[in-house]
């Protein structure tokens, strides 16, 4: 069973977290299921970047990122080579650590 890691984020999990997932699991349901109050502005339908994760370790056992997050993905806080929105990430047979970025770009939260 896949293990993740959630590295301290100031406001949304000062300690960190850790737990364990199914496979085939979408990373933001289990965010928010495990109490990590991540941003998901459109309801998991790939279409912002408030749910934007840096996969610290584990990036190369997801699948590859659709056109459509990659797209999105150029407007995140952040960006890195290993980002993706956490609601399109299907969690794979292996371990994870994910780092939540300090912003995101929701406008009505500003």
């Amino acid at each position: 069973m896949p293990h993740i890691r959630v590295l301290p984020h100031e406001t949304l999990c000062p300690e960190g977290a850790e737990f364990d997932v199914e496979p085939g699991a979408v990373l933001c349901r289990e965010l928010l299921g495990h109490g990590i109050e991540i941003e998901h502005a459109c309801e998991l339908s790939c279409a912002c970047t408030t749910c934007h994760v840096v996969v610290r370790e584990g990036f190369d056992t997801l699948t590859e990122s659709k056109e459509d997050e990659d797209d999105l993905l150029d407007r995140a806080w952040g960006l890195t080579m290993q980002s993706r929105l956490s609601c399109q990430v299907r969690v794979a047979d292996a371990d994870l650590t994910i780092e939540i970025p300090k912003y995101t770009i929701n406008l009505a939260r500003e």
